[in-house]
């Protein structure tokens, strides 16, 4: 509004101006010199000659070429002689006051012509015209655009489409409500995204848990309908046949445990009930605790502490599946007569803890992988060795739960694998321990 009140009142100025003093300056000289020679011959003649109808016809002649105006008043302002030509100024452009004998005899008031240029009310006409195009361009183009673009997008997310992009604009309103849809949007593909990903994971979960209960459910009811038939004709059969009941039996409890476990997941970081832990005593008793199983296996269990004592808080049973689901991929994957080594030191802030096995380790192509839910490399599918796919999942975010993490390597070319873990604790003083 502003543009368009003072721009064409600016743009009439200018033109006025020039018309004024430069195209009509010889006009106004001669108007001028009119002026002067009029007011001259008023101020010599005598108030008496005022009244003449001759004198005051002369006088009209004169002025009539010039276009200016004239009035006569006497002393007490009434009007002896008046001549204005339509167009003059209303307001007397000179005055002239007549004096005799220190009193006031008379009074001429002159006029001009008003100074008008019809080349400048053009250009004002013109100028209003331009600012109002140019502020309705504008607001096309930074307003109206933008709206609509911000229209039809909503249209086309209503429809489901997320890919649209609105147009920038100047106005700090329309800039925020562009930004907000742009937020929008980005923030709806993400959550598409991710609800495409969890539908494929759910599908996929779904999938690996029949697959999973398939197998030894299916083993399991073979034995037992044999020997439920009495086909297990000599006691050593039947022992036989029960002992791989028992085995398959084995396998669906750490299947649904494994499970359930997993299913927590989500919910972890509420479910943590932190306690202060002393680190030494904390892996000694879980060393300890499967001390008996690498005994069966011919498998030397060495743990090796640099740390004696050191509080941290954790759950206590989180980090125990955390650790023993590691323990237990150890003792499946490592070999008679071999060795799996655990090693705890404390690095500044840290627990660090390594579990290092002489099995065949983890081929090359599948350590970025290793960590996935239900992922198993080609050797897990035996009944021997076969895992849920879920410890190591579980084990790496019950780590991360507790602001650490997990990572996994072999330990050289020819075998053996190295899972690396941490834990947030504080410094303590430390010695060093052995124990196998």
């Amino acid at each position: 509004m502003l543009i368009v009140l003072i721009l064409p009142r600016l743009i009439y100025e200018i033109p006025e101006l020039l018309d004024r003093y430069v195209w009509e300056n010889t006009k106004l000289s001669r108007q001028q010199t009119a002026l002067n020679s009029l007011m001259t011959e008023v101020g010599k003649a005598d108030i008496a000659r005022w009244h003449d109808p001759g004198w005051q016809a002369s006088l009209e002649s004169r002025i009539a070429d010039s276009k200016l105006g004239i009035t006569l008043l006497d002393s007490s302002d009434r009007q002896i002689y008046q001549s204005i030509p339509s167009g003059s100024e209303a307001t007397a452009y000179r005055e002239l006051n007549i004096m005799e004998q220190g009193q006031l005899r008379g009074k001429a008031l002159f006029y001009i012509p008003e100074q008008t240029s019809g080349l400048a009310t053009a250009f004002a006409i013109l100028a209003g015209l331009c600012a109002i195009v140019f502020i309705g361009c504008q607001m096309g183009r930074v307003v109206v655009k933008p709206l609509e673009a911000m229209s039809a997008a909503a249209r086309r997310i209503a429809g489901g489409d997320l890919d649209f992009h609105l147009p920038a604009s100047t106005v700090m309103e329309v800039a925020d409500v562009r930004a907000a849809f742009h937020a929008m949007g980005k923030g709806l593909r993400e959550s598409l995204i991710r609800q495409s990903e969890l539908e494929e994971e759910r599908r996929f979960f779904i999938s690996s848990i029949a697959h999973d209960l398939r197998t030894p459910l299916f083993a399991l009811r073979g034995f037992l309908t044999r020997l439920e038939r009495g086909l297990a004709s000599h006691p050593e059969k039947a022992s036989k046949y029960a002992a791989i009941c028992s085995k398959k039996a084995e396998q669906l409890e750490r299947l649904v445990s494994d499970l359930f476990s997993y299913s927590q997941l989500a919910s972890l970081n509420q479910m943590l009930r932190r306690e202060q832990l002393d680190i030494g005593a904390f892996f000694t008793d879980i060393v300890a605790e499967y001390m008996p199983s690498a005994k069966e296996r011919d498998i030397d269990l060495v743990y090796v502490a640099s740390v004696e004592k050191g509080d941290f808080l954790g759950d206590a049973h989180m980090l125990r599946r955390a650790i023993g689901n590691l323990l237990d991929n150890a003792l499946r994957h490592t070999q008679r007569n071999g060795v799996i080594t655990i090693r705890l030191h404390m690095e500044e802030t840290r627990v660090l803890f390594t579990i290092e096995d002489t099995g065949p380790g983890i081929p090359e192509h599948e350590l970025p992988h290793i960590f996935e839910a239900f992922y198993r490399g080609d050797d897990s599918r035996n009944p021997e060795y076969g895992g849920t796919g879920l410890g190591l999942t579980i084990a790496q975010r019950i780590l991360r739960a507790h602001h650490g993490d997990l990572t996994a390597r072999n330990r050289n070319e020819t075998g053996g694998a190295i899972f690396t873990g941490w834990i947030v604790a504080s410094p303590s003083k430390s010695s060093t321990g052995f124990y196998s």
